[in-house]
């Protein structure tokens, strides 16, 4: 199984749910159904770079500690950062561990939660047309 699936599907409102509790100023609730829903362990979240990672990088992931570092406190509001972080995440805990083309993926993981939020969020046409 790709570890970016899960074994049961997730509620259809899940990633937008996801994206908003970021949003919202929660992502550790975030992770934790994140976890849930792929079944691995949930990432620690952390505002400040380790030593190494001291680069402009918004943000890194440690799988020696199962962290999520971030530069500064507003990264913890963007979900694109947060989402592809986790995907580190969940390619550290597969059984395979290639991780060729990672960023790549990292990204598309990301991307295709906030469009299914942009998909919910997006307004009603008027009825004035």
């Amino acid at each position: 199984m790709n570890p970016t699936q899960s074994n049961t599907s997730p509620p259809i409102d899940f990633k937008p749910k996801i994206v908003w509790l970021i949003l919202d100023g929660t992502p550790e609730i975030a992770l934790k159904l994140l976890a849930k829903n792929y079944q691995v362990t949930t990432p620690q979240l952390k505002v400040g770079m380790p030593k190494k990672h001291k680069h402009k990088a918004y943000a890194c992931y440690t799988a020696k500690n199962q962290t999520i570092y971030v530069y500064n406190s507003d990264i913890l509001v963007n979900p694109f950062v947060i989402l592809h972080e986790f995907y580190h995440h969940l390619r550290s805990r597969a059984v395979d561990k290639i991780h060729r083309g990672t960023e790549y993926h990292a990204d598309q993981f990301a991307k295709d939660f906030i469009e299914q939020y942009q998909k919910v969020t997006k307004p009603l046409p008027s009825s004035n047309q």
